[in-house]
């Protein structure tokens, strides 16, 4: 009997141990491939469009627009702000909704109702944020993200465009010089002085558009601009309010309904006899009328007798 004991015992001892050993392999996998999906994620946000070149020459123009599922809409809005101000950005945009897609109401008794609304939450953002701190940003809104629609990240030289706007505004300055050495020395011409400032003030307008077309570009070459769209899954909101619509459910009941009767019937006969108290000199008045009258009578009768 011992020897059976013993070798029984061995036997657990082996099954719970090669269960243990797999229940760990198991875990070990699922943490493996959270840190390989969590990975996935952040490849996935991030872009080597996204990154500044320290060496190259070129200007670029880079933005990022994504939509992704979080877990909660709110939350994840305070990060995301939390973030790009670490980057040293700033929020253009922030706007916070939740969407009504259904109402319900489930009579529970005779004066309540539980009013059930679905409804969805869902975040609309704008962020500005130095171009040098995109990728670091979208790096970190990974951990936010529970599942990626889709990203899409641009980078527009702009090179050549703000080497053509330095160009004109040389130009432009370079004739606005001519023109004015003109105008000094057309005396009283009253005409053609009028004509060259008219051509002056045109060429200044032309140059004074190309300085602040040359200035919002390098602005948005300094700062990328990030559109982002967040939702998260259908919430349910429970609500108990009243049964208005059950006007029923409020009737007293029959006796009750009988002794209010009663009572209006009896505060309706106080009113009458008040109303009639009221009406006593008129009573006093006909009373004696009455007996004069019937005194005349009783007179006239003697008198037809005699």
């Amino acid at each position: 009997m011992n020897k059976n004991f013993k070798t029984g015992s061995a036997i657990l001892l082996l099954t719970l141990a090669i269960a243990c050993n797999k229940k760990s392999e198991s875990n070990t996998s699922a943490m493996d491939l959270a840190v390989v999906d969590s990975s996935a994620v952040a490849n996935d946000m991030s872009s080597s469009a996204a990154v500044e070149d320290q060496n190259s020459k070129r200007k670029f123009i880079r933005t990022a627009d994504a939509r992704f599922k979080v877990k909660d809409v709110a939350q994840s809005t305070y990060k995301i702000e939390n973030v790009t101000k670490s980057c040293g950005g700033f929020v253009t945009l922030s706007e916070l909704r939740s969407s009504v897609t259904e109402n319900d109401e489930t009579q529970i008794s005779q004066d309540s109702l539980l009013k059930t609304t679905r409804y969805e939450v869902n975040n609309t953002m704008s962020l500005r944020v130095p171009n040098v701190k995109l990728d670091t940003l979208l790096r970190s809104l990974a951990k936010e993200v529970q599942f990626l629609d889709y990203r899409v990240i641009k980078a527009d030289d702009v090179n050549l465009q703000l080497l053509a706007n330095e160009l004109s505004q040389k130009r432009n300055a370079t004739t606005s010089k001519r023109l004015e050495t003109a105008i000094d020395k057309k005396g009283n011409k009253l005409k053609e002085i009028n004509e060259s400032e008219e051509n002056l003030a045109s060429k200044r307008e032309k140059s004074d558009a190309s300085l602040i077309t040359n200035l919002s570009l390098k602005d948005q070459v300094n700062f990328s601009t990030v559109t982002l769209e967040l939702y998260q899954n259908e919430q349910l909101k429970y609500e108990l309010v009243a049964n208005e619509k059950n006007v029923n459910a409020y009737r007293p009941n029959l006796g009750i309904q009988i002794w209010e009767s009663l009572k209006t019937g009896w505060f309706a006969l106080e009113t009458i006899l008040a109303f009639l108290v009221q009406l006593w000199p008129f009573f006093l008045l006909g009373f004696l009328s009455w007996m004069g009258w019937k005194k005349f009578k009783s007179t006239s009768n003697v008198i037809v007798n005699k």
